[in-house]
């Protein structure tokens, strides 16, 4: 790999951010992800209405913002976990069954996607090393992975 993808944190956009730097481009915008996330909010709309759209719930359910975007820019882990599937990739939670159940090795993972006080950032192995972003997302920066190599 010639150079590193790093795009710089802007405004509340850290799950764009997270996603271009773990695919190492500018493959999704914030018109793309909002397109996920109002998906998404049909999708739980429809559900709700499967229990009656004049119950109080449905109702309620109506007058809330949507839980995977908000005016600032944030998006929901499952805005970011739908984007991945365009790339055919799979996220699992660290503490979820299913993680435990495959018994996956984090040493052997190439990247993480991780939330600090609802901040997203990626931390992905190129080559061997491992690129940290420096908080709050200014500039990446490598640890050598010598006990791993």
């Amino acid at each position: 790999m010639e150079s590193i993808f790093h795009e710089k944190q802007e405004g509340s956009l850290c799950a764009q951010h997270c996603l271009n730097n773990l695919l190492q481009g500018e493959y999704f915008s914030p018109v793309e992800l909002s397109s996920i996330a109002h998906q998404l909010d049909e999708e739980e709309r429809m559900r709700m209405a499967e229990g009656g759209v004049t119950s109080e719930d449905y109702r309620t359910f109506l007058q809330q913002p949507s839980g995977n975007m908000d005016d600032s820019g944030f998006f929901s882990i499952q805005v970011i976990s739908n984007a991945l599937k365009v790339w055919g990739l799979e996220l699992i939670l660290f503490n979820s069954p299913e993680y435990q159940r495959l018994r996956i090795d984090p040493i052997n993972e190439r990247s993480f996607i991780c939330n600090y006080k609802e901040h997203w950032f990626t931390v992905r192995k190129l080559g061997k090393q491992v690129m940290l972003p420096l908080f709050p997302c200014l500039f990446p920066h490598s640890v050598a992975n010598e006990t791993h190599q």
